[in-house]
């Protein structure tokens, strides 16, 4: 299949504009968001792309050329921010960089730095955004991705402020004051350099409750989404993971559009934002069907989203960063979809994805020798929240020191896929124990966890596990 579309379908700038500011629009806007997935297209790696201007570029381009987004992210990495404030990166060659190091992991304090534009990468990013808004930006609107406060509070403090929020809120409430400081500073240079949305990235949202919420990101967000629409600068909440319980809460920062991924029902979200005239966008699944399934997969997937929802106050695109390794055709699949539903509703009308059957053992979690801890991710190296899980629970194993088993398994992998279905694992990330649910999508502080691990250990010891 091609990638052009037809002739007569409205697309670009505008048809993304007019959907998040709540207008008529003639159609749904297509949003790929291609990160490292666009080095991808050119044989570049995930470090050359965030770290040459030039080779970042050239790979938006082509992302232009073979996706015809109606709005494109110039770079997808969460980590920029962090960079600059002192944060040293783990690189990998398919994901962005990790956080390897948090300069507050033993120093309880509160930074006094804000990014200026000749720090880190963020010439680099600087520079590009201005390069693409000259080649494209009269047809295709441009974001700014910006680290949200409570991710990088997490980048900069670790799993610790999941303790501090109990423990010391007020200390959690200044650092947060502090990060979106940092956010607002960001989006100044972004909206500088001519982009057309400023997204708040924070996937850690999925990871707390909607009172958390409230006590401690209500008034942040709430006050960047009120500064950029003094400015007229269309704005967006982006987060990732099962933030099922804090869509209404998200709601009411008032953003002017919220993206979720695949943890979450759109149709159900939606009439939450309908309910408060906010776009939403997302959540093509990102590991099922755009990585590992076909081009049919894909485009199934769109027209019967498309037929589940009301098209207003509605936007296309991947749940989260694709994946390095999404195969061009099925991106393309997505496209003819979104542009041409009827055709293609009519084409797949009696297509039925083939079963992919794995043989799956699972562990005799009953007579086991030591109790074993499982944790279910889409990615730890791309995906922050789960990469806190993981962490956090790496740290529980270790002070435990031999009395408990860890394995991870990533959604990336078809045969964990089909371990998840056999587990009745339904959202990402989670922490089994001994094959029970322990947590989904909530990262636990040292202290819960390491109470249960030790509870499993008591039980395994008297004989009754």
């Amino acid at each position: 299949m091609s990638s052009s579309s037809c002739s007569c379908t409205p697309r670009g700038r505008q048809l993304l504009l007019d959907a998040l500011r709540h207008q008529d629009a003639p159609a749904v806007p297509w949003v790929p968001f291609a990160g490292v997935h666009a080095g991808s297209l050119l044989g570049h790696d995930a470090q050359s792309i965030l770290t040459d201007a030039d080779k970042l570029f050239s790979s938006l381009l082509r992302v232009n050329e073979l996706y015809d987004p109606d709005g494109q992210p110039v770079i997808f990495d969460l980590q920029l921010e962090a960079e600059i404030l002192g944060c040293a990166l783990a690189w990998a060659e398919k994901t962005p960089p990790s956080v390897a190091t948090h300069p507050l992991a033993t120093e309880k304090r509160i930074p006094d730095k804000l990014p200026e534009r000749h720090e880190g990468r963020l010439p680099i990013v600087l520079d590009v955004m201005a390069r693409m808004k000259d080649a494209v930006g009269d047809h295709t609107a441009l974001f700014g991705l910006v680290c949200g406060p409570l991710t990088l509070a997490s980048h900069l403090r670790g799993t610790e402020l999941f303790m501090d929020m109990f423990d010391d809120p007020d200390y959690v409430h200044a650092l947060l004051r502090h990060c979106a400081q940092v956010a607002e500073r960001m989006a100044d240079y972004y909206i500088e350099t001519g982009m057309d949305i400023i997204a708040f990235v924070d996937p850690l949202v999925s990871q707390i409750s909607p009172h958390t919420f409230g006590q401690f990101l209500h008034t942040p967000f709430q006050q960047l989404f009120a500064t950029l629409r003094e400015r007229s600068v269309t704005s967006s909440l982006f987060v990732c993971g099962d933030a099922t319980k804090n869509v209404e809460a998200m709601c009411r920062v008032a953003p002017d559009s919220i993206f979720v991924d695949e943890n979450i029902h759109l149709p159900s979200a939606k009439v939450i934002t309908d309910r408060y005239n906010i776009t939403i966008g997302g959540n093509i699944p990102l590991t099922t069907t755009m990585l590992l399934g076909s081009q049919q997969d894909n485009i199934k997937w769109v027209v019967d989203m498309l037929d589940a929802v009301e098209h207003h106050n509605l936007v296309l695109a991947p749940g989260c960063d694709m994946p390095y390794d999404t195969p061009l055709e099925n991106v393309v699949g997505v496209v003819q979809a979104v542009r041409e539903p009827e055709r293609y509703r009519e084409m797949l009308a009696n297509y039925h994805a083939p079963e992919t059957t794995y043989e799956i053992a699972l562990p005799d979690y009953a007579h086991l020798e030591r109790p074993l801890v499982e944790v279910f991710t889409l990615d730890s190296n791309s995906c922050a929240a789960c990469g806190y899980m993981l962490v956090a629970t790496q740290r529980a194993v270790t002070e435990l020191a031999g009395q408990v088993d860890m394995v991870e398994y990533k959604a990336t992998v078809p045969e964990n896929i089909a371990r998840m279905k056999a587990m009745g694992i339904a959202n990402l990330p989670c922490i089994m124990i001994n094959g029970e649910l322990a947590f989904s999508s909530l990262i636990p502080s040292n202290r819960e966890l390491l109470a249960l691990l030790k509870a499993a250990i008591d039980r395994q010891s008297d004989g009754i596990e």
